[in-house]
């Protein structure tokens, strides 16, 4: 058989916000098609129409659309394998429904919900199994003609899959190797249900990947137990030799390692597990997003990357497509990775670094206005380039940079304890006095002239340098002295010397 195309999926069900549990199972799908030239599906997988949420949809489009990982088909993105929709494959899976029932793999089944609670209590650790199903109402237990009846007067029904007992089946995974299960653990599970003539995700999903030609499903390991189920519906359909293989990834774990990360982790240690902000249309709580906190979205790829795969070497900053050249599914952990948002703090300082000044200086702009300061672009950009090191999100160079656009009103009352000696008002009068004289104001030159002036008068360079800091900021913080007035002007950084000194002195 010729070597098949790479065709995956990511599937995500409408019911709320995307987790970013999935965005790294659709990123490692996303490196994964990428490497070996193949196709990235959108697909979304709402048979279960009871906790469909408006607007999720779009959110996860849009969440996508940010973090730059793009489908090549699927829902909103065409393609020749759709509808990518399950809810508009109604039919296709109703025959298929029928394939399983006419060859005796499925049957169909008209216990109530009253019925199977009953069974419950009465048979501890109840399963709708070979064990059990000849006792229950089922077309396997009634002549058809009764079946045939019921059907047609409307009674609910489900289709359950008929699965043989005893027998071990085996999956191959790619990340843990053979997984072997006996099939009479499992249970005959509900395929299809007449209530809202959909199927359950087990049968859609493998009529699905089976019709969308995926060669390999790349999902999170809470689907490890459904996989030997889904081996079975291949054979049961003949399709086992076009399966796709399977690649179950290790879970995202709460910072301390104890279960799975969970929305919850994230308010009680303050850090978003939504990579936008999400507004819930049945409670109207709102969910902090990454992209609203501030991360930049190659530090959020990067991060997300190396949470359960490893490129084999040191290296942890990777552009996207360095990541795709690196990608190795056998390289992705078996246990579950610990969610250290810390180091997703340190990934978007490192990608701020990387980025130029100038763009930069273009997000900082808008936080910039919201303060209601109209500075010149190149002014921005000096600034910025003097305080990006200090800082993990563009949003926090406001409080560590703004001393550069407004003027202190007032001045830290330890650094005036400890900075402001007995003669700072006279040194700080002088030292305005040949700043203001200076023809040249640049950098080299107010420099040079400040530190002879210190040396001829035999000044104490850190008491002079300490006032003057104070003076200017307002406080013992910022870069260094000569950069901040350069980038103040003479004007202002006079203006600014006097004042301190009338206040302070």
């Amino acid at each position: 058989m010729a070597e098949r195309k790479v065709r995956v999926r990511f599937a995500p069900s409408p019911t709320g916000a995307l987790h970013i549990g999935g965005v790294r199972t659709a990123l490692y799908n996303y490196l994964f098609a990428r490497q070996h030239g193949g196709d990235l599906i959108f697909r979304i997988e709402d048979t279960d129409s009871n906790r469909f949420v408006p607007g999720a949809e779009e959110y996860i489009i849009e969440s996508f659309k940010w973090l730059g990982i793009k489908f090549d088909e699927g829902v909103s993105f065409g393609g020749n394998y759709g509808p990518y929709r399950q809810s508009e494959r109604r039919d296709i899976y109703k025959k298929y429904v029928n394939v399983l029932l006419d060859n005796g793999k499925a049957y169909i089944a008209f216990d109530t919900p009253e019925e199977l609670e009953a069974k419950r209590k009465e048979v501890p650790n109840f399963q709708y199994d070979a064990s059990t199903r000849n006792s229950m109402r089922n077309s396997l237990t009634m002549p058809k003609e009764e079946v045939d009846k019921l059907i047609a007067e409307g009674t609910q029904y489900v289709v359950r899959f008929k699965i043989e007992p005893n027998e071990d089946v085996h999956v191959h995974d790619i990340i843990r190797g053979e997984v072997v299960i006996n099939s009479s653990i499992l249970d005959d599970k509900v395929l299809y249900k007449s209530a809202d003539e959909l199927p359950t995700y087990h049968l859609a999903n493998i009529v699905d990947d089976h019709l969308m030609e995926v060669s390999h499903v790349i999902r999170g390991e809470e689907w490890l137990p459904s996989a030997p189920l889904h081996v079975l519906l291949y054979r049961a359909f003949g399709w086992e030799d076009t399966m796709p293989e399977f690649a179950h990834l290790p879970l995202l774990l709460k910072p301390d390692g104890n279960g799975k990360l969970s929305k919850r982790d994230g308010d009680r240690l303050g850090f978003p597990v939504f990579p936008l902000e999400w507004h819930d249309p049945k409670t109207g709580e709102v969910s902090s997003g990454y992209r609203e906190s501030g991360y930049l979205p190659e530090s959020v790829i990067n991060f997300l990357a190396l949470l359960g795969w490893n490129p084999g070497n040191d290296q942890e900053i990777m552009s996207l497509d360095e990541l795709v050249k690196l990608f190795d599914l056998h390289r992705c952990s078996k246990a579950g990775a610990k969610f250290d948002y810390e180091k997703g703090k340190w990934f978007n300082h490192e990608y701020i670094l990387m980025k130029s000044d100038e763009e930069i200086a273009g997000l900082f702009m808008p936080i910039l206005k919201e303060h209601g300061i109209e500075a010149p672009m190149e002014t921005v950009v000096t600034v910025v380039g003097l305080m990006k090191g200090r800082v993990s999100f563009i949003k926090e160079l406001w409080d560590t940079c703004k001393f550069f656009f407004v003027a202190p009103t007032e001045y830290d009352e330890k650094t005036v304890k400890k900075r402001w000696k007995e003669d700072s008002a006279v040194r700080m009068t002088e030292l305005a006095d040949l700043l203001e004289s200076l023809d040249d104001f640049s950098l080299a030159h107010q420099e040079e002239v400040v530190m002879k002036w210190i040396e001829d008068h035999g000044y104490h360079m850190g008491n002079i340098m300490n006032a003057f800091r104070l003076t200017l900021v307002g406080e013992g913080k910022g870069p260094h002295m000569f950069d901040i007035s350069a980038v103040l002007g003479k004007e202002e950084t006079v203006r600014r010397m006097r004042r301190a000194v009338e206040v302070l002195k």
